[in-house]
């Protein structure tokens, strides 16, 4: 039976110390707003004490009494646990509830795979659902009910082999998803390569899931991409050219959104997709400060960067949604925390003068103001500094260029014999 057909949903989430039945509780919330994107109806959310994790079936057995029978009173359909299961938990826990038992990283594969558009996309989603179901295709083989007793000659043993013919298939599939990936990958790593020649700086928006990346990058360049009250509503990066108002040119990229106790399967499968991070000059940082969690989200959201190996770059802190912020005591508390903060409405617009001012006083920090005179007999190189850099003045003087210009200083050792005292 496909989860996507079930409705009614038991959320559970387990602690071991008393302190942590807060952040349970929060973890729980957001378990919530996966269901509510994926379609199931939440019926009941639990935080639940335990003495200890059963290697058998996570609960204790007097705690899953007790949760069969609020299933039963509820007409529950499925138990969604926000703990990761074990292959074999999981079979033990379906068996003792007649009803399908999924973890968080079922469900946010799930809702990664409604929501793929792109062919890269769904070769991730699918790459990353092979090697989930792989440990469990014995308890999928049943669970889906596949298996075939009786007429036409099968019996239990066939059962087996067809579980081993079954395994043999997702490994085929599986190779052929990876050399598929990485033709792709490929791709977008020469499609880097351009962006880092042309010299144009880029911005990579990242942060939290449904902080608000893709509607501020409407809001900027009406790029028309897909921006919903969802989570994960963006799985594919989008890449657009941008005018800052000091007429500097930038390429704006859109990455998929972080989210606390990502499966580490999306990660491995997204790999290529979430690097774009690091292959940026200078991050936008969104945080949604409409959410009691933001403050939570944005650390969970710099432990993916510095995970990635991103935390390196200059970061431009946005806090967003702030004409729905609670307290303007959390916004001193964001922007005491975070250095380079600027506080926006993507969706009204308020704000982005000043996004805009502080993303050109970054772009100027990467690079270095130079005064030249340059023979107009070097025209080409005339001609890349004035597209690469921005010309503050220019001047001619008999047959050459005085320039007035701030470019990368990848150009220093290039133009050194040009330079002038100014």
């Amino acid at each position: 039976m496909s989860i996507s057909i079930l409705k009614r949903a038991l959320l559970v989430g387990a602690y071991l110390k008393s302190e942590a039945k807060k952040e349970t509780e929060e973890n729980l919330e957001e378990l919530e707003r996966l269901c509510d994107t994926y379609g199931l109806e939440t019926i009941q959310k639990m935080a639940i004490p335990l003495k200890k994790m059963e290697s058998a079936t996570f609960f204790g057995s007097g705690k899953i009494d007790e949760l069969i029978a609020l299933c039963h009173e509820e007409k529950i359909d499925l138990l969604v646990c926000d703990d990761e299961l074990s292959p074999h938990q999981q079979r033990n826990l379906e068996e003792l509830f007649k009803r399908p038992i999924i973890d968080r990283a079922e469900l946010i594969i799930e809702i990664f795979a409604q929501s793929a558009k792109t062919r890269e996309a769904r070769l991730q989603i699918e790459l990353a659902t092979i090697r989930y179901q792989f440990p469990r295709l014995k308890r999928l083989w049943t669970h889906l009910g596949r298996q075939t007793a009786g007429g036409a000659g099968f019996t239990k043993g066939a059962g087996e082999k067809q579980i081993e013919l079954d395994r043999r298939t997702l490994r085929r599939r599986l190779s052929q998803l990876e050399k598929e990936l990485e033709a792709v990958a490929s791709v977008r790593e020469v499609q880097r390569k351009a962006r880092r020649r042309s010299r144009i700086p880029t911005f990579a928006i990242v942060g939290y899931t449904n902080a608000g990346k893709s509607t501020l990058l409407n809001a900027l360049t009406q790029a028309g991409v897909v921006a919903e009250d969802k989570l994960f509503a963006t799985l594919d990066t989008t890449v657009r050219k941008y005018f800052l108002p000091n007429r500097q040119e930038i390429l704006l990229v859109d990455t998929v959104g972080f989210i606390r106790k990502i499966p580490h399967l999306l990660v491995a499968a997204f790999k290529s997709t979430l690097e774009e991070a690091l292959y940026t000059d200078i991050l936008l940082h969104l945080i949604d400060v409409s959410v009691p969690t933001c403050e939570r989200q944005a650390q969970d959201a710099m432990k993916v960067l510095e995970e990635l190996g991103a935390t390196g770059r200059p970061i431009i802190t946005v806090l967003n949604k702030i004409d729905r912020a609670p307290s303007p005591l959390l916004l001193h508390k964001l922007r005491l925390k975070y250095p380079k903060t600027v506080q926006v409405s993507a969706l009204h617009g308020t704000g982005l003068d000043q996004l805009l001012e502080m993303m050109s006083v970054e772009i100027s920090k990467l690079r270095t103001l130079f005064h030249l005179k340059i023979p107009q007999s070097q025209y080409a190189l005339i001609s890349e500094l004035m597209r690469e850099g921005r010309v503050i003045a220019s001047s001619y003087e008999e047959n050459d260029v005085i320039l007035e210009v701030e470019v990368p200083s990848s150009f220093e050792a290039r133009i050194a014999p040009y330079q002038i005292s100014s």
